[in-house]
């Protein structure tokens, strides 16, 4: 049966104008996408600059070595500081080995069965629990049932609660991403699984590893709510020595000083806000470094 190419031409026709309509469509999705994205930045430089212009006149020595106080010219984030570094700190020391260990075994030693899976579905269901929640479990098995009180270790080990399934999460993804090659010629050579895991997997999952750790401390050291449910202290005139010790931390201070009516307090919170954006972009600069010295590996 012959084609007329009256018919072929319609045909050609009708293609060529809906890939143009496809084309149109493609742009506008791509030009509404670069919209929102730029106004998203910019309303987070907006608050950055006014964060800025409101907190910097205050940020000098004195306001980092200084102790809070009911004078804001002499109301300082000493002990919030220390607070903060010793909870990020032990959170990492708790979460890391266990979020990494939790994740190997789930990937790399677990039987593909039922358990497995629920177990998998659980984790990732966990990574969305709000904060608070977090902070009430802590309070009920930390703070009572432990009897650790409003100490530092209690606070690190309700936030290792609040970022471990988002740390196993992430090194499950990064053990997974490993090519299977690297496993079978380690097997090939007569290694153990444990000596896979321990010499090809893991240094090979590494920078994906810390990519997730990155993440998750990110979101511990600006959370309040399980903070404020374990009882850590709104005003704290000494810097924690160990970590039984009592604590405050930047964002309870930053929060406590926001609530206040005076203006002078309010100027204080985004210098407190400055400070804790800078802890937080240091741990993160280390955190990448150390991750492209794994990558150049």
């Amino acid at each position: 049966m012959k084609i007329s190419p009256s018919t072929n031409g319609d045909s050609l026709g009708h293609r060529s104008a809906s890939l143009r309509r496809r084309h149109v469509v493609a742009s506008l999705f791509k030009a509404l996408c670069i919209g929102f994205t730029l106004f998203a930045v910019s309303v987070l430089g907006l608050l950055i600059a006014q964060v800025g212009a409101d907190g910097l006149p205050w940020l000098d020595a004195q306001f980092l070595n200084n102790f809070p106080s009911r004078f804001p010219e002499k109301a300082g984030v000493k002990s919030a500081l220390y607070g903060t570094l010793w909870v990020v700190s032990l959170t990492a020391l708790i979460a890391l080995p266990m979020g990494v260990l939790a994740a190997i075994y789930l990937e790399d030693y677990a039987p593909a069965s039922r358990l497995t899976r629920v177990i998998e579905i659980n984790i990732a269901n966990l990574a969305g629990v709000p904060s608070i929640v977090y902070g009430i479990l802590g309070l009920a098995i930390f703070v009572r049932f432990f009897g650790l009180e409003r100490s530092v270790l209690a606070g690190a080990m309700t936030m290792s609660l609040l970022i471990l399934p988002v740390i196993i999460i992430s090194s499950k993804e990064a053990i997974r991403a490993v090519p299977s090659s690297i496993r079978l010629a380690a097997y090939a050579v007569g290694a153990t699984q444990w000596q896979v895991v321990r010499s090809h997997v893991l240094p090979a999952a590494i920078p994906g590893i810390l990519t997730g750790v990155i993440l998750a401390l990110s979101r511990a050291i600006g959370e309040t709510a399980p903070l404020i449910m374990i009882g850590a202290l709104t005003y704290v005139a000494f810097t924690p020595e160990g970590p039984m010790d009592e604590f405050t931390a930047l964002p309870i201070q930053i929060f406590n000083w926001a609530s206040r009516p005076q203006a002078e307090f309010h100027e204080l919170a985004a210098a407190g806000i400055i400070v804790l954006l800078a802890v937080l972009l240091t741990m993160n600069a280390l955190a990448v470094l150390i991750r492209y010295k794994g990558t150049q590996k």
